[in-house]
């Protein structure tokens, strides 16, 4: 299983040209070995549609159901250990989101699919 960041899944599940060919290469990978999606994911859309920083096609409540029906999509809950661990990653960049998104790759022990800007493609715990 890999562990999708957020925009990586949104622009996945719209897609949207940001997605490069190597990252749509480890999606169709991956697929048959499950793609993890953080349910804060699915909060960070919400709160991002509600703030008019990103427009879906569908109501969120109904994107939300057909993104999480994608083909290896698994959702992955938040844990005491993975709250815990956001908060102690030394030296690294104070986004909440990526913190617990980084915490669940470290608690599933896999890797993390970032968009370029972070870490320049991919993680690994």
């Amino acid at each position: 299983m890999i562990i999708l960041d957020t925009h990586i899944w949104v622009w996945w599940v719209q897609n949207d040209s940001r997605l490069t060919k190597q990252q749509r290469q480890w999606l169709k990978n991956y697929e048959s070995d499950g793609l993890g999606v953080s349910i804060l994911s699915c909060w960070e859309i919400a709160k991002l549609v509600e703030k008019n920083r990103l427009t879906l096609p569908l109501t969120i409540d109904k994107w939300l159901e057909v993104a999480l029906a994608y083909p290896g999509i698994q959702l992955l809950n938040l844990s005491l250990p993975i709250i815990i661990d956001s908060t102690q990653l030394s030296g690294f960049h104070s986004d909440p989101f990526d913190q617990m998104i980084v915490a669940t790759a470290r608690f599933y022990r896999k890797f993390g699919l970032k968009t370029p800007s972070f870490y320049d493609g991919f993680l690994v715990y």
